[in-house]
């Protein structure tokens, strides 16, 4: 299955407590094969300057103490978002994490970085004007076929900390049939054991697809 997660508000993760790491060890476990996380959304641009600098450091920290271990745990690792636009260094971290675990077999890990749902659609779009593709030619899997995610099957269940209720412009159009779980915990809180209680209430749902 294909599980996206993202946090709601940011601060830094206490020691002792969920973090990105334990749960994305405890994922594959659990039979996930893709799980996609929200790091940084392109609307966070409108934060302080000093908030802004601390997300990337924690970014760019984060991706250069747990390569080894996404390695060692055979998860692969892509961005979707406008890395482009990114400071260098971090662009640097990320490309390098993704070519350093390119064999991970157990799971992919999505980064979603400077990432918007609705920017990525306009992007999808963009690369189909651009490569001439008429426009009676362009339905649902053409469109899909540019998504960042191209290739990837659409998310399951899409869990939401901090107890907010909307999708704050998180793969709109993957999850357009997504069963969505809303967690009380902040994402620096997550722990494993949330996890698995958000896979039971999603286990518990009848999902009828528009039927």
């Amino acid at each position: 299955m294909g599980c996206g997660a993202w946090p709601s508000r940011y601060r830094r993760a206490r020691p002792g407590r969920g973090s990105d790491s334990t749960v994305v060890k405890h994922a594959p476990d659990r039979g996930i094969e893709v799980l996609s996380l929200y790091v940084f959304s392109r609307e966070n641009w409108t934060r302080t300057e000093a908030e802004v600098n601390g997300l990337f450091s924690l970014v760019d920290s984060a991706v250069r103490q747990h390569t080894d271990e996404l390695i060692g745990e055979g998860v692969s690792v892509q961005v979707i978002g406008r890395l482009h636009e990114a400071p260098s260094d971090v662009q640097r971290s990320i490309r390098e994490a993704e070519e350093r675990t390119r064999g991970g077999a157990r799971m992919r890990l999505n980064i979603a970085f400077n990432y918007s749902g609705r920017s990525e659609i306009i992007d999808a779009v963009r690369a189909l004007v651009a490569a001439g593709v008429p426009a009676i030619e362009i339905d649902e899997p053409a469109l899909a076929a540019q998504l960042y995610t191209a290739g990837q099957p659409d998310p399951d269940l899409i869990i939401r900390t901090g107890g907010e209720h909307r999708t704050s412009n998180f793969l709109l159009w993957q999850g357009a049939y997504a069963e969505l779980v809303v967690s009380d915990r902040l994402w620096p809180d997550f722990t494993p054991a949330d996890l698995d209680a958000a896979l039971e209430e999603y286990a518990g749902r009848h999902r009828r697809f528009g039927g």
